[in-house]
């Protein structure tokens, strides 16, 4: 037996060497159904940090959901040292109605640091607060873009914290932005209590994506693997550094119509570049949607039909050169491990 203190979390004492699924209560649904954030703790044999890995914050945010579920199954957590809070879903209420917000429309990742006596989202927000980022010395957060758009695994840290950023080159997704705190946002409260912590976007809202699912697992067995939290034989390390990006543009539908896509995610573009072309339904009038800077294409539109101003590409601007970007990125989408069964396509689960 070993002689490491137990964990608590809510009313639950998880054992060293043990793992468990506490369920925290949030709230009551109108019909009287109780509502739960299930974390699943996994508390190592031997000392260590103190990790959590939160998912579908947003509840149309499935692709973290998976990635959770890969984590919690991987053998690599047998020689755990430290403890794992798992939450792969946050919002219990979007994620059961396919929404990205709450029932009372509130966006949970504007609501933090929350309140007990606030709104619903503010009262969950409370609770992750209290029960997870106040007990972790790290985190990593998992996102996707929004419903009918698609992002380039990326991670996201903020640029005054130099052991988040340590985190994000571990992670080795294929770029790493550092982008602005947001008000309200988990990363917000999170650097405001000196917890280093990480997000990770990738994929689209309520689809599930191969690629970025293991791009996902291997990063966070990356990270724990850096924390020593897992044996550095366990999880093979990126070879070379992520790209890096301290600002990011979006390019805009110069008018409405149906738009050809000419570029996608992880295409490194030139000033002029042509990224697609819309049409009026006739056929008549065509107008280029051009990159106004160089850049890596991190995210997009996946619809054809846009109006003017629809924010149709995402595009970081990045700081090696094309030669070096394009090498730097083979090598980081390729260096992904499989750390369990393969997913079905959407069209086999229906």
């Amino acid at each position: 037996m070993s002689n490491r203190p137990a964990f608590e979390l809510g009313t639950q004492r998880i054992p060293a060497g043990r793992r468990r699924t506490v369920d925290l209560p949030v709230s009551m649904m109108s019909d009287h159904t109780p509502v739960t954030m299930s974390v699943h703790v996994v508390h190592g044999r031997l000392p260590g940090p103190t990790i959590f890995v939160s998912a579908a914050v947003h509840g149309d945010e499935v692709i973290g959901v998976e990635i959770v579920r890969r984590l919690l199954n991987s053998k690599k957590l047998a020689n755990l040292r430290g403890t794992l809070l798992a939450i792969p879903i946050v919002n219990s209420f979007g994620f059961m109605n396919h929404s990205r917000y709450l029932p009372d429309r509130r966006d949970l990742n504007r609501s933090f640091p929350g309140s007990s006596q606030g709104s619903l989202a503010a009262r969950l927000a409370h609770i992750f607060l209290e029960e997870i980022v106040k007990k972790s010395d790290y985190g990593i957060d998992l996102h996707s873009a929004a419903v009918n758009r698609s992002n380039l695994p990326q991670t996201r840290v903020s640029h005054k914290s130099e052991k988040a950023k340590e985190l994000a080159q571990a992670f080795g997704a294929p770029i790493t932005l550092q982008s602005p705190l947001r008000e309200g946002s988990l990363r917000q409260v999170a650097d405001s209590m000196d917890t280093p912590m990480v997000l990770y976007e990738a994929g689209e809202g309520l689809r599930f994506d191969e690629h970025a699912a293991k791009v996902g697992v291997t990063g966070i067995l990356r990270v724990m693997s850096h924390l020593g939290m897992l044996s550095a034989k366990a999880v093979k390390q990126p070879k070379v550094k992520p790209l890096q990006s301290s600002s990011s543009y979006w390019e805009r539908a110069p008018a409405g119509g149906v738009m050809r896509t000419f570029k996608g995610n992880g295409e490194i573009v030139q000033e002029g570049t042509v990224l697609g072309t819309i049409s009026d339904p006739f056929g008549e009038k065509e107008v280029d949607v051009t990159a106004a800077y160089p850049g890596l294409i991190i995210g997009r539109t996946n619809l054809p039909v846009v109006n003017e101003g629809d924010g149709l590409f995402h595009i970081a601007k990045i700081r090696r050169s094309d030669e070096q970007a394009e090498a730097a990125l083979g090598h980081l989408q390729t260096q992904v491990e499989t750390e369990a069964e393969a997913m079905f396509d959407e069209d086999e689960i229906i």
